[in-house]
């Protein structure tokens, strides 16, 4: 009976060591199943980090060529794919990180979205290399446009120089005069009571750079008083822009050579004692200025 006990005990002790090492074993197994499963949701999560930390990435990179695009079109269709990340960014952050499958295509729609970012960051590129191209034929040619405007200018300064010159060379000039008072039968007299004419004597002198032709001489004679001595008041002349009176005038052709004229004033009034002045006048300038004297 005893030895049936022992035995029987023996058997129990087994049994129950063998349990326990069942239980130990199970629980160990257990315990590094539970550590594996939470590296595993560990690793998912960084996964899933890196994801969303890609996705952030990007949509600063879009903030950033966003501010640099100028193309209306171009800006329409990367502001579309940013919208397009931010919305693929809010579901990943929504999704488990043990979705494995979502998050996988999640990154793949992320790689979509960044080749089309290239693309477009591409023609960025293009175009802004097509600007400065631009810009800088722009440069060039508002350069060139500038170096002919003075180039234009220059000209026209000489032009005109050239024109002033060829006008002050083409204008006549009198190189000599002399005033005779005459009486009434054309002698010359001494007495301011017996004058009746006054001659003058002129001569223009030659000019072959002038327009020959017919042209027409004007004589103003001003009296002491700066008076000028007129018959009528429509007796006009252009000078400088404005009409003035003249006294007398002759029509004369004029060939570039020097010529030699007489042109006369019929004294109707009571003339002044004193200095005079005769200013002759062709072609709208001046060709001689004099002063000669009248005594009684």
């Amino acid at each position: 009976m005893k030895k049936n006990s022992y035995i029987l005990l023996t058997v129990l002790s087994v049994v129950i060591v063998v349990l326990i090492i069942a239980v130990v074993y199970f629980v160990k197994r257990a315990n590094d199943k539970e550590k594996e499963i939470a590296e595993v949701v560990e690793l998912m999560s960084f996964e899933k980090e890196q994801v969303e930390r890609e996705f952030q990435d990007l949509t600063t990179e879009f903030d950033g060529y966003s501010t640099n695009i100028k193309n209306d079109s171009l800006f329409k269709l990367l502001d579309n794919q940013k919208i397009k990340v931010q919305q693929l960014l809010e579901e990943l952050r929504i999704t488990k990180a043990t979705n494995a499958k979502r998050i996988a295509e999640l990154r793949k729609e992320l790689a979509t979205v960044r080749k089309v970012m290239v693309h477009y960051v591409n023609q960025i590129d293009s175009l802004d290399a097509a600007n400065k191209i631009l810009k800088t034929e722009n440069v060039e040619v508002n350069k060139k446009y500038k170096e002919a405007s003075q180039t234009v200018e220059q000209l026209s300064k000489e032009k005109q120089n050239l024109n002033e010159v060829v006008t002050r060379a083409s204008k006549l000039d009198m190189s000599s005069f002399s005033m005779t008072p005459l009486n009434k039968r054309n002698k010359k007299v001494s007495w301011l009571s017996d004058i009746a004419t006054l001659q003058f004597n002129y001569t223009i002198a030659k000019n072959i750079t002038s327009e020959p032709g017919q042209k027409t001489l004007y004589l103003r004679i001003t009296r002491p008083d700066e008076e000028v001595l007129s018959k009528t008041s429509d007796q006009v002349f252009l000078f400088e822009n404005k009409y003035i009176q003249y006294s007398a005038k002759k029509d004369f052709e004029y060939t570039g050579e020097q010529l030699a004229g007489v042109i006369f004033w019929k004294v109707e009034e009571i003339l002044q004692n004193g200095k005079y002045r005769a200013d002759f006048f062709v072609d709208g300038n001046l060709i001689g200025k004099y002063t000669f004297e009248i005594k009684k």
